[in-house]
């Protein structure tokens, strides 16, 4: 350890552990409140030149700034902008032939003069290819070469000897997710949009809708209101979903036939009535469009094991419990 490390070792103050996790915390959150503040023409600049992108953006950076910047990257595919991390010291060595035009460069640096993003630059401003740079410096060669500079404040780093990238990361991390955000707004991207990309995992279930889960076509346990309940009772077993669903003339849902409504008949020469007279009337249906969740919530709420799925009317599928379970919804 040289002397001049055991000299600034020696100036860190004392703390505890919660002291120390505190103390990062507030002056980090300082720093995105700042942040939030200092946003203004560049930001907007950088969001219309993205949005604007017909091809993908590449995003860059060495480092610290490059974990960042892949995070970034992922973060703007999963949310309509395709993007994809480009490490800036294998550009030089050929994967500059990743970046094609129609695409846009976001490049991280906090400084503004990492040496190994020089190829990467020269080769955007070779090829007109849209640059925009995420810096904390200005007058950065970054910055000036940039069709866009996202310029973060002066900002002190969490780390106490102020070395460590850690408040300045922050930051990019978070201004990484206000481009994401915000070009996902400009897009309309909706919750359909986003299952799309997310189809694994707790958010896939989540936005799963009724319409993906519903049984239908010939799996539809209906009987019109005439049919004599001995035939009913035969598509009510054919098709184990513990129901039957009662339709008119029309085709219109009118009712619902289940265990209970049969046992409630079973007193009055049940097989010689009609689905119509035994049926519970005016059943509860939902859409295909709503949320499998809130399917989920109807049916316990409700009591019940089966939902019939309805649009203007007519039934178009049928939901049940265990759809909700098996998809993993709970």
């Amino acid at each position: 350890m040289t002397s001049s490390t055991t000299a600034i070792l020696a100036a860190v103050p004392a703390e505890s552990d919660l002291d120390a996790a505190r103390r990062v915390l507030e002056t980090e959150a300082d720093a995105l409140r700042v942040l939030a503040d200092s946003l203004g023409e560049g930001f907007v600049q950088a969001i219309d030149l993205f949005s604007a992108v017909q091809g993908r953006v590449v995003v860059s950076g060495m480092g610290k700034s490059g974990h960042v910047a892949r995070k970034i990257a992922a973060t703007l595919a999963s949310t309509g902008t395709p993007a994809f991390f480009v490490h800036p010291a294998e550009a030089s060595h050929g994967d500059l032939g990743m970046i094609a035009k129609g695409d846009a460069v976001l490049a991280l640096s906090n400084s503004g003069e990492t040496p190994e993003l020089s190829d990467l630059i020269a080769y955007t401003r070779r090829f007109a290819i849209p640059l925009v740079g995420m810096t904390g410096r200005e007058e950065s060669s970054l910055a000036q070469a940039s069709d866009a500079a996202l310029v973060l404040p002066r900002l002190k780093e969490a780390c106490p000897m102020g070395l460590a990238p850690t408040t300045s990361t922050t930051a990019m991390l978070a201004l990484g997710d206000a481009i994401a955000v915000a070009l996902l707004a400009r897009k309309g991207f909706s919750a359909a949009d986003f299952r799309v990309f997310h189809p694994g995992g707790q958010l896939g279930r989540r936005l799963l809708k009724v319409g993906d889960l519903m049984h239908q076509g010939p799996e539809l346990p209906l009987a019109p209101a005439s049919m004599p309940m001995s035939e009913a009772l035969l598509v009510m077993t054919a098709k184990s979903f513990g129901c039957v669903g009662v339709i008119d003339e029309d085709g219109l849902l009118v009712g619902i036939v289940t265990d209970g409504d049969l046992r409630r008949h079973l007193s009055d020469d049940l097989l010689a009535r009609t689905a119509g007279e035994v049926m519970t009337p005016a059943p509860k249906t939902v859409r295909p469009s709503l949320l499998a969740a809130e399917a989920l919530r109807i049916l316990n709420s409700c009591t019940i094991t089966s939902l019939f799925v309805a649009e203007e009317g007519r039934p178009v599928g049928i939901l049940h419990i265990h759809d909700c379970l098996r998809a993993g919804i709970a």
